[in-house]
This record gives C-alpha cells, sequence and structure tokens, in this order.
C-alpha cells in the first residue's frame, strides 16, 4: 500500500493543489488562468490514479490496457508480488 501512496505521480499532484490552494487564498480574483491551472491538476491526479489502479491490476494478473505506462511489465509485477507474498 505503501508504494501506492508514496508514489511520485500522486505526491506531485497533492503538491499541485496546495499550490492552487495557497494561490487561492490570496484575494486575488479567479481568473482563467486559475481556471486552466485547477482544470490541469484535475487531470494530473487522474492519471496519478490511473497509473496506481493499472499497477495493483497488472500485478494481480488482470490485463490492463495498451496505452497503460506499464503495459508490457505484468509479468514483472505479477513475479514480483508472489515473492512478497511467499516472504510473509
Amino acid at each position: 500500500m505503501r508504494k501506492y501512496l508514496f508514489g511520485t505521480g500522486l505526491l506531485t499532484a497533492i503538491t499541485g493543489g496546495l499550490t492552487l490552494l495557497r494561490g487561492m487564498r490570496e484575494d486575488a480574483p479567479f481568473t482563467w488562468r486559475a481556471a486552466l491551472g485547477w482544470i490541469s491538476w484535475g487531470i494530473s491526479l487522474a492519471l496519478a490514479i490511473g497509473a496506481i489502479v493499472d499497477i495493483r491490476r497488472a500485478s494481480q494478473g488482470e490485463v490492463i490496457a495498451p496505452d497503460s505506462p506499464i503495459h508490457g511489465q505484468e509479468k514483472k509485477l505479477v513475479k514480483s508480488r508472489l515473492q512478497r507474498d511467499r516472504r510473509g
């Protein structure tokens, strides 16, 4: 579970969201640039969560979409999960 929560994509999305929130605190008006920043943050968060879901599915032996960044590494992830399960 820890490898999912401390993944770089998720941490980057969280810190980006915190930065956007800090920018909203300073009585600055909500402009189209701020809207684009929030849309960009939402897309980044969705991609990070999608990567976590793909890694979990691949490590369980399920088929993942060919456009996933980890496509082709399914056997390696299943093997590492089986080794982890044997140890403890």
